[in-house]
Order: structure tokens, then C-alpha cells, then sequence
């Protein structure tokens, strides 16, 4: 079997720059994009051009992905495996980021420069690769897609948004296509956004200046960093494990990272109680006759 081509966004740093290092090691083909292509000069010259190319793509511009998508076609003929990755973040009260460029950049770039990488990945799975052989797309979104994260309601809202459409997008495909999504949900793992000055944070709202709210643990977390953080190199290794099975074994979702599981878990046991405990008052509704 002729080794997979991998389409990476954001692999300048972070989970696609350590995918795109396994990738690599494991003997496969990388197209690697990222808004500054010499940030990856360093693979450039340790890695033949038949096994790695290297693409300008700033996902907030859609020309950019149309772009990177035809130069990895034209020079490999095929895509197997997105990984859709770039994504930013910051820390601020909701009351705080509300018009903010920086907040409207947070959705630029994790929901809308994610959700054009998605349809342009599933077009050419359909319409360019090999008939019937589709592909895979792994996108990136996080355990706060799934929970809420006080202090970073931007960050999370725009993760919200992407699990939603990305798995809509899942049931609208024709499984004839042989196309399968699944969304990578990991919690805190060590990455450049955790480095100083990495993370853009807002000055806290004044009418949150108390030590004990959450968005203010949050901000002294960041300060410090504090966390049970993972490491991305063991996260893309079981990531890439995940890619080698079977499509029809691949989940929709695959929460990861020791916090995850276990805070999902809770967090729809805690959804269920509270949905069972009103559920009378959804009854009764429908229109007379």
C-alpha cells in the first residue's frame, strides 16, 4: 500500500507540528501548511520534496485553502488524511472580549477557517481522489466544546460551533463516498498557546475582581502554568494510531487527555439528572387537535 498523503494546517507549532514530525518518521507524505512557511524551514531541508511539501496557508483567507488544497494535489495527485488543526485562543470575561478584534479572530480562525478546510477536504476526498477511496478528517476541537470553560467563553463558543457543524456534516455526506470525520477533543496539552506570553489574556472585567470566581482562577492558572497539562508528541502518536483503523471503527468524537474522559462523563450525567428532573414540564405541549 503506497504510503498516505496527510494534509496538515497550523503545523508550524503545537499538535501539527508534532504530527507532522511523526507523520514523517513513520515513511508517509506531509503537505504541511501554516501562515509562516519558514517556520518549518528546519523539515525542509531533512526531508526529500516527494515526502513533504510545505504551503503558505492562513486559514482566515479562503483563498489560502483553496490554494494549499490544489498545490497538494497537483504535486501528489491525492489527499487521504486531513488534519484540521490551526487554531488560537484567549482568556476573558465574556462582558470583556464582546467586539473585540481579538475575540473575532478567535472564530475566524477555530470556526470559520476550520469549517472552509472541512468542505474543501470533503470535495477533494469525493471529487479528486481515486473514485470510492474518500479520505479521513481529523479536526481539532477540545474538551471546552463539549464543556464550558468560564474565562475563555470565546474560546469555547467557537469550539461549540465547530462540534456542531462538524458532526451535521458527518450525517450529510453520502456514506458511498467513503469520507469519515472525527473530532478530536483534547484537554490541556503543553503547546506554544501555553508558553509566556502565548496566550492572549484581557485584564479581568472590574466587576469580576473576586479571587474566587472561576474566571479569575483561570487567569492565575495561565499565570502560572499550572494545569495537568499532556504532552502533544504522545497525543498525535495515539492520534496516528487512531487514522490506521478501519474508517467504520473510527468514532465521531474522540475526547483524550486525562481530564477529558472523566469531565464528559459527569458533565452529561449531570445534563441527564437535570433533564429528567423538568421533564414534565415538556409535556403537555402539543397544538390542540
Amino acid at each position: 500500500m503506497a504510503p498516505r498523503v496527510w494534509f496538515i494546517t497550523g503545523a508550524s507549532s503545537g499538535f501539527g507540528r508534532a504530527m507532522t514530525e511523526l507523520v514523517l518518521r513513520e515513511g508517509e507524505t506531509v503537505v504541511a501548511t501554516a501562515r509562516s512557511p519558514h517556520t518549518l524551514a528546519d523539515l525542509i531541508t531533512t526531508h526529500p520534496a516527494d515526502q513533504l511539501l510545505v504551503l503558505k496557508c492562513d486559514v482566515t483567507i479562503p483563498e489560502d485553502i483553496l490554494s494549499a488544497f490544489r498545490g497538494a494535489y497537483d504535486k501528489f495527485g491525492r489527499c487521504d488524511v486531513v488534519f484540521n488543526n490551526a487554531g488560537c485562543a484567549l482568556v476573558a470575561e465574556w462582558e470583556n472580549a464582546d467586539q473585540d478584534e481579538l475575540a473575532k479572530n478567535v472564530f475566524d480562525v477555530n470556526f470559520w477557517g476550520a469549517a472552509r478546510v472541512s468542505r474543501e477536504a470533503v470535495r477533494v476526498f469525493r471529487d479528486l481522489n481515486p473514485a470510492g477511496e474518500g479520505g479521513l478528517l481529523l479536526t481539532s476541537g477540545s474538551l471546552t466544546g463539549q464543556l464550558d470553560s468560564p474565562g475563555a467563553a470565546i474560546y469555547s463558543a467557537s469550539k461549540h460551533a465547530l462540534d456542531g457543524l462538524t458532526a451535521a456534516l458527518a450525517k450529510e455526506i453520502d456514506p458511498k463516498w467513503n469520507i469519515k470525520i472525527c473530532i478530536i477533543e483534547p484537554s490541556m496539552f503543553k503547546t506554544r498557546i501555553f508558553e509566556k506570553g502565548g496566550l492572549p489574556v484581557f485584564p479581568p472585567h472590574p466587576a469580576y475582581e473576586n479571587p474566587d470566581l472561576p474566571t479569575q482562577k483561570l487567569r492565575r492558572g495561565v499565570a502560572a502554568l499550572a494545569g495537568p497539562f499532556g504532552d502533544p508528541r504522545k497525543g498525535v502518536e495515539r492520534i496516528y494510531q487512531l487514522s490506521k483503523l478501519e474508517r467504520s471503527e473510527i468514532p465521531l468524537r474522540l475526547p483524550f487527555g486525562k481530564p477529558a474522559v472523566p469531565g464528559i462523563l459527569k458533565h452529561y450525567e449531570n445534563v441527564t439528572q437535570e433533564i429528567q428532573k423538568f421533564e414534565s414540564l415538556s409535556e403537555g405541549l402539543e397544538t390542540d387537535g
